[in-house]
């Protein structure tokens, strides 16, 4: 079995081209995705791309959001996001809404579950730092040697309890921290899983593309609080070369 991860798109859509080039040439078996597709500068446009592939798609909280109405918050960023998803969730079509229906919270296959936040809840955060105890509700006794989420925007692999736990990262909006301020790193990540004759593996990836079209397309959508949101994108690679 030869699996595509993808998580945490937030619509954009160059960042998901770039990731679909890439896996078109790995000949996987399937590609799944772990949500939060659409909330981003090209909701629609990248619901309906993820709608063509034909994968099975689990529902983030965004997504959830979208279909069933936004949470309130106190801080200023939380407001600001709020007000950025209720525009984006207002370009949405009825078909597209209904697409995001369909998106379910839990995917099953041999040996594997993959979940958005936990499979307890699709707003937890799940971190290589979070305690084993911590860990241990929230997984909420789901048993399985491969589990995948994503939310964090973190890419990550590690070992709890006989498993193997694995987030790919973002596709469309991959963090990257400098001085306790999140930002958001010049490429899209993704994950290849590779289980063969009782060997697991796992590679997570990163790949280029075209940012600076992206910011453009941002700052002239006439979304709010767009200069904002696109001052929080590095302009070069961070911690390293993307790989293209």
């Amino acid at each position: 079995m030869r699996l595509a991860l993808i998580s945490d798109i937030h619509g954009n859509l160059p960042a998901l081209e770039a990731v679909l080039e890439e896996i078109e040439q790995e000949d996987v078996d399937e590609i799944l995705c772990l949500g939060d597709v659409a909330v981003g500068p090209q909701p629609g446009e990248t619901l309906d791309r993820v709608r063509e592939l034909g994968c099975p798609v689990v529902l983030g909280n965004w997504d959830a959001y979208f279909i069933r109405g936004f949470p309130s918050h106190q801080s200023e960023i939380g407001r600001q996001l709020v007000e950025m998803g209720e525009w984006w969730a207002g370009h949405l079509t009825s078909e597209q809404r209904a697409f995001i229906d369909t998106f379910v919270e839990e995917l099953k296959r041999p040996g594997l579950v993959a979940f958005h936040g936990s499979p307890r809840s699709y707003e937890d955060f799940i971190y290589a730092t979070t305690p084993d105890s911590e860990l241990t509700q929230m997984l909420n006794g789901t048993l399985a040697p491969l589990l995948a989420g994503g939310h964090t925007h973190f890419a990550m692999v590690r070992h709890f309890d006989g498993a193997l736990v694995v987030n790919p990262g973002s596709v469309g909006l991959p963090f990257a921290k400098q001085e306790k301020v999140m930002r958001i790193s010049p490429w899209a990540e993704y994950a290849i899983v590779d289980w063969n004759d009782g060997l697991l593996s796992v590679d997570l990836r990163r790949t280029a593309f075209d940012v600076d079209s992206l910011l453009e397309l941002i700052r002239t959508s006439g979304m709010p609080h767009a200069d904002w949101w696109a001052g929080l994108w590095f302009k070069g690679p961070v911690g390293g070369r993307p790989r293209r």
